[in-house]
């Protein structure tokens, strides 16, 4: 016997289920896009924690997905021969063998696979964070031109100026440089590959620099620093410019900015004061951008990005 249909209940269940619907679709309304991303409500109520900050936990979901997006554009690909390097490193710092160090990790409670992982994260973020960095330095030959003016004219004034002259380098170079995950010898190991490639003809200077060089911007010009007189660089540098053979790529070396090696391309001579006042303009708007970037290397992500907001 066929039961009687209750109207009445169906219709405030559908109106039931429409207010569970509605709801969700409120929590889940598009209140940002970032590179075409949408940002949703529910994101953002799940990192506002427990004083509510709107802006902080929006500002926190895009931010994850800039630092998703750098992982995905960048094509790092993590080489686990160079985990496991690192690891040995580790446990040949803390006085302890291979196998030592792996009993360490099992009396913390911690598992092998689990630690590799950890150093492998590092080492992708690590190279993210450096491509963050490099993307955001924006300087322009009229801001060196300005600045190499203006540093001239102030010399001038205080009567500090120093006359250049003589012959000028065109370098091109590639640096590494240290990080908690990369220590001086394998710096040097990896640049001696590096230069044993580019001899063997595997790959050229050029792209080699643009590749490895953590000097973003000379790296994207093929490692190339242009004509400069050698008292413009740092000592070990400096030194290495003015003993090497012309079209001769150099030793791994190191300065106080990591580990190079050096390619002298030409030489010229004449007078030319105002280019190292150019060259030293050049190196403080660097050294100033990649301070900052540095300091918030997710910053330097939204600096290229396409944020937009919604009401």
């Amino acid at each position: 016997m066929m039961k009687t249909l209750n109207i009445k209940s169906i219709f405030f269940a559908l109106v039931g289920l429409f207010a569970i619907s509605t709801t969700t679709q409120a929590a889940e309304r598009v209140v940002a896009t970032v590179n075409g991303i949408p940002v949703l409500e529910s994101q953002v109520k799940a990192n506002s924690g427990k004083k509510g900050n709107r802006q902080a936990a929006l500002d926190k979901a895009i931010d994850d997905i800039l630092v998703q997006q750098a992982i995905q554009n960048s094509g790092v690909k993590v080489n686990y021969a160079q985990v496991d390097q690192i690891i040995e490193g580790i446990a040949a710092q803390n006085g302890l063998t291979y196998g030592q160090f792996l009993d360490a990790l099992d009396y913390q409670g911690i598992s092998y696979n689990t630690y590799r992982q950890q150093i492998a994260n590092q080492l992708l973020m690590t190279e993210v964070r450096n491509q963050a960095i490099g993307q955001s330095i924006d300087v322009t030959r009229e801001q060196v031109e300005a600045l190499g003016k203006q540093l001239l004219q102030e010399a001038k004034e205080k009567g500090t100026e120093k006359k250049v002259s003589g012959k000028q380098y065109e370098v091109r170079h590639i640096l590494l440089k240290l990080n908690p995950l990369l220590n001086d010898t394998q710096a040097k190991a990896q640049l001696s590959q590096i230069r044993a490639d580019i001899m063997a003809g595997k790959m050229t200077f050029a792209d080699a620099a643009l590749k490895y060089s953590k000097d973003y911007l000379s790296g994207a010009n093929g490692g190339s620093l242009g004509f400069a007189f050698p008292e413009t660089y740092v000592g070990p540098f400096q030194k290495t410019v003015i003993t090497s053979k012309q079209g001769v790529i150099s030793a791994p070396f190191k300065t106080e900015f990591g580990w190079h090696i050096l390619e002298v391309t030409n030489t010229r001579d004449g007078d030319r004061t105002l280019d190292a006042y150019r060259q030293q303009a050049y190196e403080q708007l660097i050294n100033s951008q990649v301070k900052d970037a540095e300091k918030d290397w997710v910053k330097a992500l939204r600096k290229n990005a396409d944020i937009q907001y919604f009401n």
